[in-house]
């Protein structure tokens, strides 16, 4: 239903059917409910509107709940079996979770936006803005730690690969 749409507003009347609250808590848009009772959240809705209600109410909760939404999905991103959630700085697989750091998340960013192993001078170049001639381990480093760090927490010895044309994810 709500693939479709960046988001839905429903009436409290249809609110209260078992079918659609089913639909609802599966959404992934923006959902609003508009009713006549004081009420700030509910169950799977994300902002309540309350009826009789001003355009100004009506187009302030929709920015804000489209503003959320967006903010959302450009700080959450699926790696594999993690989830990267870029605000808290964190890996996370079911309960636990690493810190990372800013580099760390630059470099994970990077490998996802190729579909093919990088080379260390691109890497170098795009996450430190190094020139492609100097001589540094910084890659190499930086990669040694995040590996330890993911195995340590995660056991996942595989979760960034080394191939002859560079590393991937």
């Amino acid at each position: 239903m709500s693939k479709n749409f960046d988001g839905f507003i429903c009436h409290q009347d249809v609110s209260e059917d078992k079918e659609f609250n089913k639909l609802v808590e599966l959404s992934n848009c923006f959902k609003i409910l508009a009713t006549n009772k004081n009420t700030s959240k509910t169950k799977f809705f994300d902002h309540s509107l309350k009826l009789p209600a001003s355009l100004k109410d009506f187009n302030d909760i929709i920015e804000n709940s489209a503003a959320k939404k967006q903010f959302n999905k450009n700080s959450s991103i699926r790696i594999k079996s993690y989830f990267l959630d870029k605000n808290q700085k964190k890996l996370i697989k079911e309960n636990s979770f690493i810190i990372l750091t800013e580099k760390e998340i630059q470099l994970l960013e990077l490998f996802l936006s190729q579909n093919k192993p990088i080379s260390k001078n691109s890497i170098l170049s795009t996450v430190w803005k190094y020139s492609s001639d100097a001589d540094t381990h910084t890659v190499e480093t930086h990669i040694y730690r995040l590996r330890k760090k993911i195995n340590e927490k995660f056991s996942d010895e595989k979760f960034i690969v080394n191939f002859k044309e560079g590393y991937s994810i």
